[in-house]
């Protein structure tokens, strides 16, 4: 006769209890197997999407320089250092600003790169542990993601000390100069004769000029100090005065006649206003009139004369005026509110009758374009050495010259794989952190 089965206490089971009991073990075992597949297979769709919607992504191949690739983890990487560091500085409208970084970082990667492979090719490197180095200096020290970026300025600087530093001369053709900058023709004339006649070119500069070169604030002239000496590509390069280093080094010794610079902009402009008409009802005034912003009093003057002479203020203000809201128009602004005449203009327009016109109206806070150069060539150098300051700009210049041919340079192969898609899949990224 069979046994009858104890538990660990002794207890013992009938056969109809140990059947149930056999039963609901099997039943826990299916469930068990049940809720285990389940499970798998949600993680499964869930591993799938996660797979398909970011890890696949993130890895795919997206930006290319020669041999050399970078995956979308690396490009989502360079957005968030823009990212981060346009919140650092009190940005509030991120998404908008990583819309305009977009593509200036895929231009900037590849940059990078091809600055790595060019300067590899010049036997110039930077090793891991001295990118390692470099990053623990900042305090904290910079995260894994600025590495890229330390390497590049590293390179860089070894670039301009190790390589450029041969490239370019140390001394260079100099002339000492100064000069100033005045916005018509008839006033550098006038001062011309003033200089020719004793008068002090710093005194007059202080006076009348709206831009020095190398005249010294204090009224003293630069000629006992040594100061005032420019190189061609320093003028040209460096300060953007082209018309000035153009007639510096094609002329000798002495003062120039007035020397006219169309594109040198300056902080003064001279308004030419007509009055057209005013209309008066039930809800207020409203005023029409049309306006020419010249460059100078004496243009406006001359503009004067001819209006006087019957030509047309519109056919006028296509041609001369710099004012690019109303140019196009004739100077036409269209019906507007007193309130809304600039307060420079509102004195003549609220009291002028249909027809009338205005003198020139002087206005400070306007930027107008064109004017004379006054030069006085000092003394001239064949090989002067340039200051630390005008030696570090011209290398620099190099440099950039360099990295211009690597980019232009057919043999270099550098593409980009990125849509319109993939960059807003990217920036989701960086905003979402």
């Amino acid at each position: 006769m069979a046994k009858k089965r104890e538990d660990k206490q002794g207890r013992k089971f009938t056969r109809h209890q140990l059947a149930k009991w056999q039963q609901q073990k099997k039943r826990q075992r299916v469930l068990l197997i049940v809720g285990i597949t389940v499970m798998a297979v949600v993680g499964g769709v869930i591993g799938t999407g996660w797979y398909r919607d970011e890890y696949q992504p993130m890895h795919e191949v997206v930006i290319k320089v020669n041999n050399t690739e970078f995956d979308m983890g690396e490009y989502v990487g360079a957005l968030k250092i823009s990212g981060d560091l346009y919140q650092l500085y009190g940005g509030n409208q991120l998404n908008s600003y990583m819309q305009s970084v977009a593509n200036q970082t895929v231009t900037a990667m590849q940059q990078r790169e091809l600055i790595r492979q060019g300067a590899m090719e010049l036997g110039i490197t930077v090793t891991d542990k001295e990118v390692d180095e470099e990053m623990k200096k900042n305090d904290p020290p910079l995260g894994n993601e600025f590495r890229d970026l330390v390497r590049t300025d590293m390179l860089t600087s070894k670039l301009i000390d190790e390589y450029f530093e041969e490239k370019v001369p140390r001394s260079v053709e100099q002339k000492k100069i100064k000069a100033m900058f005045l916005e018509s023709e008839g006033e550098a004339v006038d001062v011309r004769g003033r200089l020719k006649s004793g008068g002090d070119f710093a005194e007059l500069a202080n006076e009348f000029s709206l831009e020095n070169i190398a005249v010294l604030e204090d009224g003293d002239s630069v000629e006992d100090k040594d100061t005032g000496w420019y190189a061609k590509d320093i003028l040209i390069e460096k300060l953007g005065y082209s018309v000035v280093s153009d007639y510096v080094f094609s002329a000798g010794l002495g003062l120039s006649e007035p020397v006219y610079d169309q594109d040198r902009a300056k902080n003064v402009g001279y308004w030419l206003v007509k009055f057209v008409e005013r209309d008066e009802d039930a809800q207020g005034e409203l005023l029409n009139f049309q306006v020419m912003l010249l460059g100078s009093e004496e243009e406006a003057r001359d503009i004067i004369r001819r209006l006087e002479l019957g030509e047309e203020f519109t056919e006028l203000a296509k041609e001369y005026s710099q004012d690019t809201a109303s140019k196009e128009d004739g100077g036409d602004l269209g019906w507007l509110d007193p309130d809304e005449v600039a307060p420079l203009l509102k004195e003549f327009i609220l009291s002028a009758e249909p027809g009338s016109l205005s003198g020139p109206i002087k206005d400070e806070d306007v930027f107008t374009k064109g004017g004379y150069w006054l030069i006085d060539v000092i003394a001239f150098e064949e090989n002067r050495q340039l200051s630390d300051s005008d030696y570090d700009f011209l290398k620099r210049k190099a440099l950039d010259e360099w990295v211009s041919t690597l980019w232009d340079d057919p043999a270099n192969v550098v593409e980009s794989y990125l849509d319109d898609e993939q960059i807003e899949w990217a920036i989701e990224r960086v905003i979402g952190d």
